[in-house]
């Protein structure tokens, strides 16, 4: 042990190293272009021994060419680090440009020199950018990815840097005819996506035109491929902030949490479609709490389908004490929900649900519309993407392949856990189907397809109750019904033209499927 430190202390005293930074590796697009990748920069560093003129007076050269917005504290910074004595390099710039480079060198400062470094340039400008992430500098001032992409697969993407030693003398001083020894670097790997462009694309620009047409605060939407799991497109706007609301912000779903109710309770074989509720006559008073249908009318003894099909909140808390706690709680948990759901970005939160023993009665009735509840837009949408799925649940995921030069690693599909019957899934899709030809958003569907899907408006919760103005709009389903491409899920937050989902989120919902049909050469039935 004592000699393996001397020897370590005799390499200090003998040899001095400069670190070269490392290539981050791009993320692509599912058809190979790229989202994120490298613009040709360059680290400026001063190797002390070889400069020939004082400090003060390179500084005074340099800090004009290299920060000409704030040439003062530039020029500080450069005469500090000029001034080290106990180091032989010492970085002064990162990332400049050629540019910027060519400037310094017809300078002609001897003992100045460049190091090639990566800096990060995303092509389609602010496309999927919260799905991407960002790079900044970590303590060390060293690259790091932070949110999205970049933050999970940091390691992957940022390689291993390089190592230059070169020989000095007592002095520290770099010995011009010593040995010079390098550690070649590492560039990072490649990540590539399923991210469909022309579906992002679609996504964010009809999101924006709805977030505007709508009057909505805010809004996403998420797009899932529901046989494989893979995103296929992924946006929200405002667009700047981190985290991505889709994975990391929860909220109460509302009226589209009704078919993971219905799922459930059809798989459990405690109501059929033709099941009519006889409870359903007038409001229901549960724990002194009213619970009421939307439009505040009460048809007498709706089918489950209709139930569906009319949004009735009364309708579906009988669906729910058919099912029972227990059951619900299973079911919800099966779905995906409670939990994480696997998706490869970083940041995601997983809203919890209460302990089972402190449900009451009033619990189960609010969650079997969907209020009372909180999750994530992913959590949703893969919970919706089962039952497009013939029942089974498939984990979310935005990268394939990872990939270092000719070496590929492909990411495959993972199937979690078959949550209901194929058979139960049919029937769910049928009644979704329903809703969408004759409930209140028939209007705005493409005309002669086969559409699943349910809208929701749900009120937002607000210091201990519900803000009677204040909603979050949404809509979630698959198309087509019977071989669906996608599932998508599309919220509009505090949207104020209308409160509600079949009159927001829907129309948003149906003008993007409505250009994706076309784009992928699906034709009407």
């Amino acid at each position: 042990m004592v000699s393996e430190k001397l020897i370590a202390a005799a390499e200090s005293q003998h040899w001095t190293s400069f670190e070269v930074p490392a290539q981050r590796g791009k993320i692509l697009a599912s058809d190979g272009f790229p989202l994120a990748t490298n613009k040709e920069s360059f680290l400026v560093f001063a190797s002390l021994p070889d400069l020939e003129e004082k400090a003060e007076q390179v500084a005074q050269k340099l800090a004009p060419v290299l920060e000409p917005d704030d040439p003062a504290t530039m020029s500080g910074l450069i005469t500090e680090r000029l001034g080290r004595r106990d180091l032989v390099w010492v970085p002064l710039k990162h990332k400049i440009s050629a540019q910027i480079k060519e400037a310094v060198e017809s300078l002609k400062i001897k003992g100045l020199g460049f190091e090639e470094e990566s800096r990060r340039d995303y092509p389609e400008g602010s496309v999927a950018a919260q799905l991407l992430g960002f790079v900044g500098a970590d303590i060390n001032g060293l690259d790091k990815g932070y949110f999205g992409l970049e933050g999970y697969y940091d390691l992957e993407l940022k390689g291993q840097a390089g190592i230059l030693r070169r020989e000095k003398d007592a002095l520290g001083r770099p010995i011009l005819v010593g040995e010079a020894k390098e550690e070649a670097r590492q560039d990072g790997r490649d990540l590539l996506t399923t991210i469909d462009r022309v579906a992002q694309f679609t996504a964010e620009k009809n999101l924006q035109e709805g977030i505007r047409r709508y009057g909505a605060k805010s809004g996403s939407v998420v797009m899932m491929a529901p046989r494989t799991g893979e995103i296929l497109a992924m946006a929200s706007f405002p667009g700047k902030g981190f985290p991505n609301p889709v994975v990391a912000a929860g909220f109460e779903p509302g009226s589209i949490f009704k078919v993971l109710v219905m799922a459930a309770a059809l798989n459990e074989g405690v109501i059929t479609p033709e099941t009519r509720c006889d409870k359903c006559g007038g409001p229901r008073v549960i724990s002194g709490e009213t619970i009421r249908t939307w439009d505040d009318k009460y048809p007498d003894n709706p089918t489950m389908t209709e139930v569906i099909q009319q949004s009735n909140n009364v309708g579906m808390v009988y669906a729910a004490e058919k099912l029972g706690k227990e059951k619900l709680i299973e079911y919800l948990q099966n779905f995906g929900l409670n939990q994480s759901s696997g998706i490869d970005l970083q940041d995601e939160l997983v809203p919890q649900f209460r302990p089972s023993s402190s449900w009451r009665e009033i619990d189960l009735a609010t969650a079997s519309f969907g209020q009372g509840i909180a999750v994530t837009s992913m959590q949703m949408l893969k919970a919706v993407g089962a039952i497009a799925n013939q029942g089974r649940l498939m984990r979310p995921f935005v990268v394939k392949k990872v990939i270092s030069g000719t070496d590929e690693t492909e990411i495959k599909p993972q199937e979690e856990k078959k949550v209901i019957s194929a058979a139960t899934a049919r029937v769910m899709t049928e009644i979704m189907v329903n809703a969408v030809d004759k409930g209140e958003a028939k209007w705005a569907k493409p005309e002669d397809f086969r559409i699943a899907g349910k809208t929701g408006t749900a009120q937002i919760p607000l210091a201990g109750h519900y803000d009677a103005e204040k909603t979050i709009a949404s809509f979630v389903g698959f198309a087509p019904a019977d071989d669906p491409k996608f599932v998508m899920l599309v919220t509009l937050v505090e949207p104020t033209s209308s409160p509600w989902g079949s009159e927001t989120a829907a129309p948003l919902w149906f003008d993007i499927a409505g250009e994706l049909l076309t784009y992928w050469g699906i034709l009407p039935n």
